[in-house]
């Protein structure tokens, strides 16, 4: 394949990934980025921790970074639940062995710039992009918009450039472009527990911690120094919301009334609540991703989610391996191709892992700490374990496995109908582990199959 000059519009981490995968194609690669080299600034405050899974361990591994990238991240195999008035109670994430794991977002970002420029990226910090000229490939930056800009031209573009992307600004102006952004009604805002003064964690380090409060919760990630990032989700305005907590008496009234067991753990929690910004949660969906051979969208600017699933990063790093694997099994140079196998693979579970983001949001706040919700899990938990081949827990699905979003979407579906049944039994809480439990579930799988075989035999292929 003849070498490409390439743009990278954002250094955040789908772009960094992105430089290093195109590097080793030996691709010439600028990245751009509005912002200072943030390995010389303290981070903003505005970080979710990041929970690794398998698909963005895939993207790092085949690249070859993986194992350094591990030696950043603290593997979580649980939730931690934190109920008041109760003692602290686990709830297993998968399988023995598999774990999720929390990376701070500035850390890894910082490695993976320098990993990106090491492997000859080179890096324009505090370039702005104002306008992208689609069909000739052509990038211009400068100090401010109304000022002089400088152009570059490039061979092609790719915009990396997150959720509000300037990359895909330009090209939802072009005609046929769909394009929709869904706020949440919460917000976010960044928290912190520091370490004990040995540098131990106050908390068990292996774990998400999670205090579900209904409409609004409290997480906390590890950190490798000991320290936890926490992160308040809550409404902006109503009760138990941002807008109430508009003075130091109301916010400590508030910790005292829900947290009451993180407020020794949280010394700094007035300065960092005054500190950090609350920021939004935005759910943003687009199509087409590229511009014929001279444009793509990868990561958040084609389809950012909300954190609930914890699959941001993944989805992200999935785009770029499965971009790379069609570019390495297309022949001769046709980018254009490229491009549209690309989107056309990704859309649907770009869509789909969205979809569940959302639902995992009101699964994380409002259910966790429900004793129909908990005995729900242990069904499926035993059911799984004695029958593995038929079913598969979605959350596993999803996280500890490469099968594509949408069908994990489609198969989560079939299987909450049918615990849906389940849960309505009689003396459910009585009955779970009975063999009969056990049949109704087999007798529902079977009656799924039997649909998906009918409608499979009517359709002309």
């Amino acid at each position: 394949m003849q070498t490409k000059n390439i743009a990278i519009v954002g250094s955040g981490l789908a772009g960094s990934l992105l430089a290093i995968y195109l590097r080793k194609r030996n691709h010439q690669v600028t990245v751009f980025d509005r912002r200072p080299d943030i390995r010389k600034i303290q981070f903003s405050g505005r970080s979710i921790n990041l929970a690794m899974s398998v698909r963005g361990w895939k993207a790092l591994d085949t690249i070859g970074i993986g194992e350094e990238i591990r030696k950043l991240a603290i593997p979580m195999d649980k939730r931690a639940i934190h109920v008041n008035g109760q003692p602290e109670y686990f709830q297993k994430y998968g399988k023995d062995g598999e774990a999720i794991y929390s990376i701070s977002r500035g850390v890894l970002n910082r490695k993976m710039i320098t990993l990106a420029e090491e492997a000859g990226a080179l890096f324009k910090f505090e370039e702005k992009v104002w306008d992208v000229n689609l069909p000739e490939a052509k990038i211009y930056t400068g100090e401010s918009e109304k000022g002089a800009w400088e152009e570059y031209q490039y061979d092609i573009i790719f915009g990396c450039d997150g959720a509000f992307s300037r990359t895909r600004h330009k090209m939802q102006r072009r005609s046929r472009f769909d394009y929709s952004q869904d706020f949440l009604d919460a917000g976010y805002k960044e928290l912190g527990i520091p370490a004990n003064s040995d540098g131990t964690h106050k908390l068990d380090k292996n774990s998400l911690h999670i205090w579900p409060r209904g409409k609004f919760m409290l997480i906390a990630l590890p950190n490798l120094d000991g320290s936890f990032t926490c992160t308040l989700f809550m409404p902006y305005e109503g009760e138990d919301s941002f807008e109430m907590l508009s003075s130091d008496v109301k916010i400590v009234e508030f910790w005292n009334k829900y947290f009451p067991d993180t407020k020794d753990l949280m010394p700094t929690l007035l300065e960092d609540f005054k500190r950090n910004p609350t920021s939004a949660l935005v759910t943003m969906k687009c199509y087409p991703w590229t511009y014929w051979d001279k444009v793509a969208l990868v990561g958040d600017s084609a389809h950012a989610i909300v954190p609930f699933y914890g699959q941001g990063i993944n989805a992200g790093f999935e785009d770029i391996t499965v971009l790379d694997n069609i570019i390495k099994n297309y022949e001769g140079d046709n980018w254009q191709d490229i491009f549209e196998a690309y989107q056309e693979a990704r859309k649907p579970n770009a869509d789909a892992i969205a979809e569940l983001s959302y639902r995992n949001f009101i699964e994380m706040s409002s259910k966790t700490a429900d004793p129909k919700f908990i005995l729900r899990k242990k069904i499926e938990k035993r059911f799984s374990e004695k029958y593995p081949e038929k079913w598969l827990p979605l959350y596993s699905r999803v996280t500890f496995t490469h099968k594509p979003y949408a069908e994990a979407l489609e198969i989560g579906d079939q299987q909450a109908a049918i615990m849906d049944e389940v849960m309505n039994l009689d003396r459910i809480e009585d009955i779970w582990d009975s063999d009969g439990v056990e049949q109704k579930i087999l007798d529902r799988l079977e009656s799924y199959e039997a649909q998906s075989t009918s409608i499979l035999s009517n359709k002309s292929f």
